[in-house]
């Protein structure tokens, strides 16, 4: 009876903090923006895709997950599916930081107007960046959902204050810039497609989207149902402070909007400026509103950090790189080492005189193809679409200079055009992987998109004593008898020994046999299981034990048969036998080796996986047609 009624409320309370994360500098700040250049309208056409994108990938996630009965498996599913992104995805969380930091301390902290200004920026952002690591450090993915259920107790009774004290007429028409000649239908197209576009999909590159969806995985709970409610609380959390800013436009906040580069005109900071320019008379009301800003963006900070620090660990826990071995642990997997970079990028940003929308460019151009792809990848599976490192970069590039010249030289139809040409690339990827004849270039492509060098284990998770790997990876299916075949249910592998197989007097080196044995080993695994990848196989195959007795000696340029097959097996080991014989048939050696499961993520001992049950019970023994 308790853990129905706990459903619910664990429910709730990852929905809350799914809104309340994706409210960072950009969607909490430029919804006064859009709202105070195009009124209502242009409100509710940058809240309704923003909403969207977050459900959707909440939706997809789900879907993915689903596809195993695993609580692990969208776990599982991101290992393999982040491997190709891990650049863009760390390069998309830091842009994010930097434009958080920077929107609280250029729209919430300066326009307060207090001085000297060298003194009170840096307090600002010391502020900022202590918050942000204490409610890091403090609070874990499992329990932020609680502290983020606080916070937005606080938030809504801040709300409720401006609400109460001000009852503000959202849907009252306000005056929108003139200078921008933003009442012409190409101006507004010129941002509402790269809107749709970059918001949409933005989720997929989203570190704090995917570590929620994974933990409300962990925890059994719908997927769908947290994001249906998340993003309906992002909707309306957007939808009150854009009405907000609608509001006191009509009230006079006009007066607050200021001219920057290029005479561009921006009012991100006008509520802040238009509450604390009444705060002798209503001090409640400004501070209910800084209240409200502070808490979207600490939810944000906070989130972030965690990511981060979860990000880090995962990669330095995969990989062999040298410099993991030099510096410390914890300093590798501590995330304010980025968000020091994060703040420092925020704060040349300041120092330049820019704007929010010039990190937004970024998140409507060079991370579109990214994070296009990688929800094509998701929907998939198993997909065949490559990723082109170096022509992802070079398209995302080319839009961002495209959207940027739009920008600046205020021409919509560039500002469109850079919006979709990553689109228009991902949507040529789908159609060229459907191609026979681009087959083989998008192998090579996937396989390199793919590989790392970082297979070998850390040494925290170092296999058991004795026991080694004992299948890889293969490509497809090799033709003729090199690839060996099945004699009834005995697998056999035949070829020519060679000078490299003797030793020092011309006999046939005795540790040949074992690498014989071993290689017809790993051809009968292929045979049997083409579908293993370790990419994203849930366990590894180790081997136990092995042994050989010798019989007789081979000859350089004879025949060698090797023979396999499946002999004694309990719940947990399966034992294969072997035999080497020459091309007359005779005995050479045999013996027999032991083989043993383990998880792929903490080695433990498993019982035989159903997939190895499924792949054997073909070819053991018929005294015996089951593995215990």
């Amino acid at each position: 009876m308790n853990s129905k009624k706990s459903l619910p409320l664990g429910q709730l309370a990852w929905g809350n903090t799914i809104g309340l994360s994706w409210m960072w500098g950009l969607g909490l700040f430029f919804s006064v923006q859009f709202t105070i250049q195009f009124g209502m309208l242009g409100l509710l056409c940058f809240a309704i895709p923003n909403a969207l994108g977050l459900f959707l990938f909440g939706y997809i996630t789900d879907k993915v997950a689903r596809r195993s009965d695993d609580k692990e498996s969208l776990a599982k599913f991101y290992d393999s599916w982040s491997k190709p992104f891990r650049l863009p995805l760390f390069l998309y969380q830091l842009a994010a930081l930097s434009l958080t930091i920077f929107a609280i301390v250029h729209y919430l902290w300066q326009p307060l107007g207090l001085t000297p200004g060298f003194i009170y920026l840096p307090l600002g952002v010391l502020i900022v960046l202590a918050a942000a690591f204490l409610f890091g450090e403090e609070f874990s993915i499992k329990r932020i959902k609680w502290s983020h259920s606080a916070m937005l107790i606080i938030a809504l009774i801040a709300i409720l204050t401006i609400l109460i004290t001000n009852r503000p007429s959202f849907f009252t028409s306000a005056r929108p810039f003139a200078g921008n000649d933003t009442l012409e239908t190409g101006a507004f197209l010129g941002f509402l497609i790269p809107i749709c576009v970059g918001l949409l999909v933005g989720p997929w590159m989203d570190l704090q989207q995917w570590q929620r969806a994974i933990e409300i995985r962990r925890e059994g709970k719908s997927i769908t149902k947290a994001y249906a409610i998340g993003s309906s609380l992002f909707f309306l959390l957007l939808i009150f402070h854009g009405g907000l800013a609608n509001w006191a436009m009509t009230q006079g906040a006009d007066q607050f909007v200021r001219t920057g580069l290029l005479d561009f005109e921006y009012g991100h900071q006008i509520l802040t400026q238009f509450f604390y320019n009444q705060i002798e008379a209503n001090p409640i009301v400004f501070g209910a509103y800084a209240t409200f800003i502070c808490i979207c963006i600490l939810t944000t900070l906070d989130s972030g950090y965690i990511a981060m620090k979860w990000f880090f660990t995962s990669y330095a826990a995969q990989s062999k790189s040298i410099i993991f071995s030099l510096l410390p642990a914890k300093l590798m997997t501590s995330p304010i080492p980025a968000f020091l970079l994060a703040t420092f990028l925020a704060i040349i940003a300041l120092f330049l005189g820019l704007e929010l929308e010039y990190f937004m460019i970024f998140y409507a151009t060079f991370f579109v193809a990214y994070a296009a792809l990688g929800m094509l990848r998701a929907i998939r599976g198993k997909t065949n679409l490559p990723l082109p490192q170096v022509k992802m970069f070079c398209v995302g590039a080319m839009s961002v200079v495209i959207f940027s010249f739009g920008y600046l030289q205020k021409i919509p139809f560039f500002l469109i055009c850079g919006s979709l040409i990553p689109v228009g690339y991902i949507l040529w990827l789908l159609v060229k992987s459907q191609t026979p004849a681009d087959s083989r270039d998008e192998l090579v492509e996937k396989k390199a998109d793919n590989f790392s060098p970082e297979v070998a284990l850390s040494p925290s998770q170092a296999l058991p004593e004795g026991a080694q790997l004992a299948m890889t990876s293969a490509p497809g299916e090799m033709q003729g008898s090199t690839g060996g075949h099945f004699e009834g249910k005995t697998f056999v592998h035949t070829f020519l020994s060679t000078y490299g197989d003797t030793n020092s007097v011309g006999n046939i080196y005795f540790g040949m046999y074992a690498m014989w044995v071993g290689k017809t080993r790993e051809l009968f695994l292929r045979k049997v299981m083409p579908e293993f990848d370790l990419d994203t196989t849930d366990f590894f195959i180790l081997t136990r034990s092995f042994e050989h007795k010798f019989v007789q000696e081979a000859k350089e340029f004879e025949n060698i048969r090797i023979e396999i097959s499946i002999g004694e097996h309990n719940r947990k080991f399966v034992e294969l036998n072997h035999r080497v014989l020459n091309g007359a048939n005779k005995v050479l050696g045999k013996g027999k080796q032991s083989l043993m499961f383990v998880g792929s993520k903490d080695y433990s001992l498993l019982d035989i996986p159903a997939a190895i049950h499924a792949a054997f019970v073909p070819y053991v023994s018929t005294t015996d047609q089951t593995l215990r």
